[in-house]
């Protein structure tokens, strides 16, 4: 079903000078402070095209990239290719290697069941991001996808792949080793085609890159009608990585609160359903871990730690829409959402940086809440990538920030070309 192609990837070339010195994170997870640093490392740091301080970024990154590609800044791979990465990394006291590929996946709406969504999305993000797709012409950042390969089949591929010297071999700011690979053998690109043919694929991250792509596809398709299937601008560069791959990572987005607290009254009417257990700091994480298979948070308000597992299996139902699978029910967010946070608490609607907001680290969070910055903090752990899978299948969409896949995947290791006139082989 998902139709998988290599491509010709854009790349920087010797004239850019040392990578290490190129690449960034992902554009939304960039700060002012960031861009500043980047600016400072090279003159063609990739934050100059993806996220520019200048005022009219777009137009200013159109110039710089067409300025770029004709003094061989980037030159453009001579074969297509599927390029294999591997991220090297140390997250929560233990080291991973999380192994996947990035190739041009073709764009198809969600309602052919084909590339599933599992988050929910803003509008702005997407606005931002076709402006940018407008300008460039190019897929800038690859988006992030998980695949079915139970029999290890593709795995066998990228270490096969790997067993040479990479063409990318770079440690990020958050030393993280990034790796880069070219397979570009047309058995080897068969095969792994042949693996995903029958299979769907679930959004992993950047669900705003994919759905700008599906719109500015649209655009394209508009203007030029009889244009090829095999049209690049049909395909989006998409980094995909196997949903049971041991190097795959998924932190949790612990919640905090911009302007309500947690009452007495609130913990009082919990209490009907969580069993509730006031905690030390130290013990937060062996009390979220004991509780890994059940619905649990600890709430952090100042003043205490409190624990919240869920009495029994369905306790918190009469809160949660009857047309919910029982997988969708038994989401710590879902419920954290629907129960505790509207059911309970009362508060609908909640707007993302107005009314609520996510942090990555619990140690972040707590500190939040003691600076006062916000009220009450909810520390979850991670919803799991076969969650994730079997949600995604039912076409249940998972609140905002439900995952967070670590490491981001770097910017600036591969460009794609969506021009008209762009055609992909199969």
């Amino acid at each position: 079903m998902v139709d998988v192609r290599p491509f010709r990837a854009i790349r920087y070339g010797k004239k850019a000078g040392d990578i290490s010195k190129l690449i960034t994170q992902p554009y939304d997870k960039i700060t002012p402070e960031m861009q500043v640093e980047y600016y400072k490392k090279s003159d063609y740091n990739y934050c100059r095209l993806i996220l520019p301080t200048e005022e009219n970024r777009y137009e200013v990154a159109k110039e710089r990239l067409g300025r770029w590609i004709a003094d061989a800044i980037f030159e453009t791979d001579a074969k297509e290719a599927i390029y294999v990465y591997f991220q090297d990394f140390e997250v929560l006291g233990s080291k991973h290697t999380r192994k996947g590929f990035v190739a041009a996946v073709k764009l198809t709406p969600f309602d052919e069941k084909i590339v599933l969504p599992h988050e929910k999305t803003h509008a702005g993000p997407k606005v931002d991001r076709l402006k940018m797709y407008q300008a460039t012409v190019k897929n800038l950042e690859m988006g992030f996808m998980l695949y079915p390969d139970p029999k290890k089949e593709i795995l066998a591929l990228l270490d096969e792949t790997a067993k040479s010297a990479p063409i990318i071999d770079v440690v990020d700011e958050y030393k993280v080793r990034n790796r880069l690979w070219k397979m570009d053998d047309p058995a080897h690109i068969q095969k792994l085609r042949g693996v995903l043919i029958n299979e769907q694929v679930v959004i992993a991250d950047g669900h705003h890159r994919y759905e700008t792509g599906v719109s500015y596809r649209d655009e394209l398709r508009a203007a030029d009608p009889v244009a090829p299937a095999d049209s690049a601008f049909n395909f989006s560069m998409t980094l995909m990585v196997a949903v049971d791959d041991k190097g795959l990572v998924v932190l949790p987005g612990h919640r905090v609160l911009l302007k309500d607290g947690l009452t007495e009254a609130h913990l009082k009417k919990a209490g009907e359903f969580f069993d509730l257990k006031e905690l030390k700091k130290a013990d937060v994480d062996a009390y979220l871990k004991k509780n890994r298979d059940a619905i649990c948070f600890v709430a952090y308000d100042g003043k205490r730690f409190m624990g919240m597992a869920q009495k029994k299996k369905g306790a918190v139902d009469k809160f949660l829409k009857p047309e919910y699978s029982q997988d969708f029910k038994g989401l710590d967010v879902v419920v954290l959402r629907d129960a505790v946070f509207d059911g309970l608490m009362g508060l609908k609607d909640l707007k993302i940086h107005e009314t609520i907001d996510y942090f990555r680290w619990a140690d972040d969070a707590i500190k939040a809440v003691d600076q006062g910055k916000v009220k009450v903090a909810f520390l979850l752990n991670a919803t799991r990538p076969e969650q994730v899978l079997r949600c995604a299948k039912k076409g249940e969409r998972m609140p905002e920030k439900s995952t967070d896949f670590y490491p981001k995947m770097v910017s600036g290791v591969t460009m794609m070309d969506l021009a008209p006139g762009q055609v992909l082989s199969k």
